[in-house]
């Protein structure tokens, strides 16, 4: 009966495991379809709002609405207990992660599709394993160097025959910096992290509201700040509130269940799904030849991500 009684609750257990684990994996892949969407909302909230000032208003408005949770959890005076290095870090790393990642992708999306800028963000992984050779003393294996030949063939595939406008060849440099700077954001918000001095929230927050603050007076400067219509609130809203606070709080939530291969799996299905729905919404075409690259690339940015 015992023996019945134990086998019964390590079935209950399993269960419970396996239905916590599946629905974290659910609301993953719910929180990148809201991030894929996001290139079609800026897509569209593009022909009104110019893109740096649209880039600052969504992580302003973001942060404003972090904020309140940031001092419910009265890591303010944490704030005030960083030596001069880790607000630099900090600071930094919002520099890095919104003001030149996040604008340089709303600038680079007047240039390129939905789906190229996607597939170049994919390029991180790369960056990332290629300067941590110098910086972490972190050397790619055999196997990683093999799967990026891989994902740059999916770019060879994605691109031929090679025939590039002024303005795609123009997008593409601009997304390159924004993909060193995401790299390096990256590696740094890994140091800034593991001191584990913030939360998460603590670390998001305050990187949030530095960086969207010189993002949006940058753009409010340079491009200046137009009269908005309700649509162009609305999108402007949705980004801030539901695809940024809202998602980066739930894939955070999904983290405590979720290893980082998985997670980095389930983030690497956002190239097809940025795709299907730039053709879907955008009217953006895609050849067999455009989807074939696609789908290498992606494979070979989850291949790298999982040989590390």
């Amino acid at each position: 009966m015992k023996q019945r009684r134990w086998s019964t609750r390590l079935s209950s257990l399993a269960a419970e495991f396996d239905s916590e684990h599946l629905f974290a994996v659910g609301q993953a892949l719910f929180v990148t379809f809201l991030w894929s969407s996001s290139y079609v909302l800026i897509e569209i909230g593009l022909e009104e709002i110019p893109a740096l000032t649209f880039a600052g208003l969504r992580y302003a408005i973001a942060a404003a609405v972090l904020l309140p949770v940031f001092l419910h959890h009265r890591e303010n005076g944490l704030v005030r207990a960083l030596t001069g290095r880790q607000l630099g870090s900090l600071l930094l790393l919002g520099l890095l992660l919104y003001t030149v990642t996040q604008g340089a992708q709303f600038v680079a999306l007047q240039y390129l599709q939905a789906a190229t800028v996607s597939l170049v963000l994919n390029f991180t992984p790369l960056i990332v394993v290629l300067v941590s050779i110098p910086i972490l003393g972190e050397r790619p294996t055999g196997r990683q160097w093999l799967w990026i030949v891989v994902l740059m063939s999916g770019v060879g595939i994605y691109f031929y025959p090679f025939e590039l406008r002024a303005a795609a060849i123009l997008g593409l440099g601009i997304m390159v910096i924004g993909v060193v700077a995401n790299a390096l954001s990256s590696i740094l918000g890994r140091w800034a992290n593991r001191d584990a001095v913030l939360s998460p929230l603590g670390v998001t927050t305050v990187s949030m509201a530095f960086g969207s603050a010189v993002l949006l007076a940058t753009g409010i400067t340079v491009q200046g700040l137009p009269a908005l219509s309700l649509q162009s609130w609305v999108i402007v809203g949705w980004l801030a509130v539901v695809n940024t606070a809202f998602a980066f709080t739930l894939w955070n939530r999904t983290l405590q269940t979720l290893s980082a291969i998985e997670s980095s799996v389930i983030n690497n299905t956002m190239l097809v799904q940025i795709a299907v729905l730039g053709w879907v919404f955008l009217g953006e075409s895609l050849t067999g030849t455009d989807i074939l690259g696609l789908l290498v690339v992606m494979g070979g940015a989850i291949a790298v991500q999982i040989s590390k």
